[in-house]
């Protein structure tokens, strides 16, 4: 499908159809002086009244969503709420979202604790714990401890986390 536009700043649709009949009529109207400004006949990328094409370009990017409701967390955070309750009532946003963007982007919240999952068994798992008190259970240095859950690595065949508190 082809369109013949102006060639201003607008660039106003002026007819669609097919490039040999487009042609004629450009042809056409040009003798008979109707079309004297520049005119260009164009690959048509979406038809004006394509009601999809109308709707995708409406929808709001994910990402964008996500960068905002972020950004509300932090403003949050900064201004006292510190669990996640706290943060989804302040920022109305859902508790579940709240703990996914968190534990996503990894958002500091003051109340958290250390989680450790057994490598190769997931229900083997030690959780609610103090860096101190998770350090005695596997038998870990604390600095390894704190370096593999900033890189999601594994301790002594545990799969190290901080999880923050509801």
């Amino acid at each position: 499908m082809y369109a013949i536009k102006t060639f201003d700043e607008e660039h106003r649709v002026l007819a669609t159809g097919d490039e040999p009949e487009l042609h004629r009529m450009l042809m056409e109207r040009r003798q008979h002086g109707e079309w004297q400004f520049p005119v260009v006949i164009e690959k048509e990328t979406a038809k004006p009244w394509d009601d999809a094409a109308y709707l995708s370009s409406m929808k709001i990017d994910s990402k964008q969503g996500e960068r905002e409701d972020v950004r509300a967390i932090r403003q949050a955070h900064k201004h006292g709420k510190h669990t996640l309750r706290e943060l989804a009532d302040s920022t109305a946003i859902e508790l579940n979202r709240v703990k996914d963007l968190v534990h996503k982007y990894s958002l500091p919240l003051t109340n958290d604790y250390w989680r450790a999952e057994k490598y190769n068994n997931p229900d083997e798992v030690i959780a609610y714990q103090t860096l101190a008190r998770l350090c005695e259970r596997i038998d870990a240095p604390e600095f390894s401890i704190r370096q593999a859950s900033m890189s999601n690595g594994i301790v002594n065949g545990y799969y190290i986390s901080r999880v923050p508190k509801v």
